[in-house]
Order: C-alpha cells, then sequence, then structure tokens
C-alpha cells in the first residue's frame, strides 16, 4: 500500500469516485439488472476504481482505449438533444420522463469519466500493452453479449432491462440488423471496434503521454550478468 507521500493520485479523489461508484452499483442493479455491467462503460468505470486506489497504469489505460472515443460521442450526442439537434440517439434516455432523474443523473458518469482516464493516464502513464488486454476484454464482452444475452427486439418484463448490449446485433435495439447474417455482423462488429476505436485511441495515447513505469521495465532489455553471478 501506497503511502499518502508516496501516492501519486489524491486521497479526495479516491474517496469521491469510489462514493460514486458504491451509489451506483447497486442503484443500476436494482433498475437495470446485473447484465447491464456487461457495457464497456461500465467496465471502464470499474477499471478506473482499480487504477485510482492501485495505482496501476494498466487498468485505467485499458479504460482509455476502450472508451475514450465513445464517450466523446456521448458527449457530442448529449449536447446535440440538449439543444434539439438529433445525431445519433446515444442519449435519448437521458430525455425520458419515464425515468427518474436520479437514475438519468448518475448516467453523467459517462461524460466525466474520459477526463478521469486522460488524468489518470497522465499520472500514471500509458501502459502500452493496454491494446491487446482491452481488445482482449471488449471481444469478450462482446461474445458474452451476443451467445448469452437478449437480443434487440426481445421484450423484457422491465423495459429498462438492457437488451443488445454493446450493439452486438446493431444500433437499433428495437430491431435486430437484416443486412448481414448475425455471425458475420459480429465479427465485423469487433474487427470495427479494433481498428476504427481502439488501434487509433492506442496509437494517439501513446505518443500523448509517457510510458507508465512498469511497461518501461518489461519492455526494457535484461542487464547482461557479469562472470561472477552466471
Amino acid at each position: 500500500m501506497l503511502t499518502a507521500s508516496a501516492s501519486r493520485l489524491p486521497l479526495w479523489l479516491k474517496l469521491v469516485v469510489t462514493a460514486f461508484v458504491a451509489v451506483l452499483v447497486p442503484v443500476y442493479y436494482v433498475n437495470y439488472g446485473a447484465t447491464n455491467f456487461l457495457y464497456f462503460c461500465d467496465i471502464a468505470l470499474l477499471l478506473s476504481l482499480i487504477s485510482l486506489w492501485t495505482e496501476k497504469a494498466l487498468p485505467a489505460s485499458m479504460a482509455a482505449v476502450g472508451i475514450l472515443l465513445p464517450q466523446v460521442l456521448w458527449c457530442a450526442d448529449f449536447l446535440g438533444e440538449l439543444f434539439g439537434v438529433h445525431l445519433v440517439g446515444l442519449t435519448a434516455y437521458m430525455f425520458d420522463p419515464n425515468r427518474s432523474l436520479f437514475l438519468r443523473g448518475l448516467s453523467f458518469f459517462h461524460g466525466w469519466l474520459p477526463f478521469l482516464l486522460l488524468f489518470l493516464v497522465k499520472r500514471l502513464g500509458y501502459d502500452r500493452r493496454a491494446l491487446w488486454s482491452w481488445t482482449a476484454v471488449g471481444w469478450g464482452l462482446c461474445l458474452v453479449a451476443f451467445f448469452l444475452l437478449p437480443p434487440a427486439g426481445t421484450i423484457m418484463p422491465d423495459p429498462k432491462i438492457p437488451v443488445n448490449i454493446n450493439y452486438v446485433f446493431g444500433f437499433d435495439d428495437a430491431h435486430a440488423q437484416t443486412w448481414l447474417p448475425a455471425p458475420l455482423y459480429l465479427l465485423g462488429w469487433m474487427a470495427t471496434l479494433l481498428v476504427v476505436i481502439y488501434i487509433p485511441t492506442h496509437l494517439v495515447l501513446r505518443r500523448l503521454f509517457e510510458p507508465a513505469p512498469a511497461a518501461s521495465a518489461d519492455a526494457a532489455p535484461a542487464p547482461a550478468l557479469t562472470p561472477a553471478y552466471r
């Protein structure tokens, strides 16, 4: 455990984010069900909490690779909806009067999470293993959602229970896409996530931020042994 003087992250930030997650998890569980935590953004939030307390760069770096671009789109879509401009409809639920203001307020973490992740990566460094680590997580979540969870168009007893998690059946939760066979669409979607979101984000983060110390140590060649230690 790091001492307060050795910590690279402020204690108040750790406590605030922990308190927020402590409220969000039971509220989301009651209202949306356990499967809601399989969304990329919810996994990223939990990874950021792990990074805050362990001060390890890899969890925050993984989350940044996975959700920075989508969350920027979320923010743009929310601002568009707020001013009457419909972009892609990602944030339509934020203006749904059937959902409580408190529940919708919790979803504002989509707006501040990308800034938190950038702060963590700046303080802790960017761990270059994040690209393939997050890709494994993201693809795993897609496979679970496709094979085990309700597809788009499923009528749930509670309409707040999510279907089509991580858009593995298309971008319309009410109707699955029909222009490709479902397995082929899934493979294409997973490839698109890697090529369009994960790799570009990884390249930008690698360029803008210092490598994480642990990643640098892993990448460094082992020192040559002197004859006395061979």
